[in-house]
């Protein structure tokens, strides 16, 4: 198994900055098109859990009787996760191990349902990885993704900088190993993985009034300078510390506007395993 182990690293990593719009993530607003999916009693995956806003929802969906196993590449933020969900009252529903999606430690079959939400975009093989998301599924469970299309991003007004700053994430994201625009390969890559039933959605994550628009720009323009995509970008050779200071001020300046605006628009697929 050791070829399918991960090639691609973590573009953004866990610095405050990134976790600040993690934490911000529900089942409601991150992972609705699944809800209507989930049962009490259910046995679920969710990969890439993160600080866990979303398992601890999922693991309240599922209750009764239900279980959330939830995983994650790095394992300083699963404790950051156990601890949202003892404080929920849910420690004794979800639990917790490191993994890669590309090589799941668990057996075939294992569970009802499988989530990744926000992952695929960053991993070396997205296709490889659905596949191990579907051995681990049960014949007729699901495997669900939802992930951000980056070049599909949109904002008014158009303030100078934010163009360079949405070419540089990109370009940087891809030379990590990712795949930024993932949202619109989520059908295709669930296709080429052996899914043959598969439902396609979209919805979008909108930012407009003045305190929504003040924490989406603040939280980009402390993670461009410094979170772990800050050094990727630069050790990279594609942008200076002065480039990342001026897309930093470029977000700042956009939320400065009355009439800021900024919609992300986010892929999803259910595939019938």
């Amino acid at each position: 198994m050791d070829a399918a182990r991960e090639t691609a690293v973590y573009t953004h990593g866990h610095h405050e900055s990134v976790l600040r719009s993690h934490r911000w993530r529900t089942a409601e607003n991150s992972a609705a098109y699944l809800i209507g999916s989930l049962r009490p009693g259910m046995r679920v995956l969710d990969v890439g859990c993160g600080p866990g806003t979303i398992t601890a929802d999922l693991a309240a969906l599922v209750a009764p009787g239900g279980r959330v196993t939830a995983v994650d590449a790095a394992e300083d933020v699963l404790a950051q996760a156990a601890a949202h969900a003892e404080a929920r009252g849910l420690g004794g529903a979800v639990s917790f191990a490191v993994a890669d999606v590309h090589a799941l430690d668990f057996p075939d079959d294992s569970f009802d349902v499988v989530h990744a939400h926000q992952v695929l975009q960053h991993v070396g093989d997205p296709v490889r990885a659905l596949r191990e998301m579907r051995r681990v599924c049960r014949p007729g469970g699901i495997v669900a993704a939802r992930d951000a299309d980056y070049a599909a991003m949109t904002w008014y007004p158009a303030v100078p900088g934010l163009d360079a700053w949405l070419d540089l994430y990109r370009r940087t994201a891809r030379a990590n190993g990712g795949e930024p625009d993932a949202g619109r390969h989520l059908r295709a890559w669930a296709r080429r993985a052996g899914f043959t039933e598969v439902t396609s959605s979209a919805t979008a994550w909108c930012f407009a009034e003045p305190e929504e628009t003040a924490w989406w720009s603040s939280l980009w323009a402390d993670r461009t300078t410094a979170s772990s995509y800050a050094g990727v970008a630069v050790r990279g050779g594609h942008a200076t510390a002065a480039d990342l200071e001026a897309a930093a001020g470029a977000w700042r300046a956009w939320a400065a506007e009355p009439d800021a605006w900024f919609a992300v628009l986010n892929a999803e697929i259910l595939c019938r395993a």
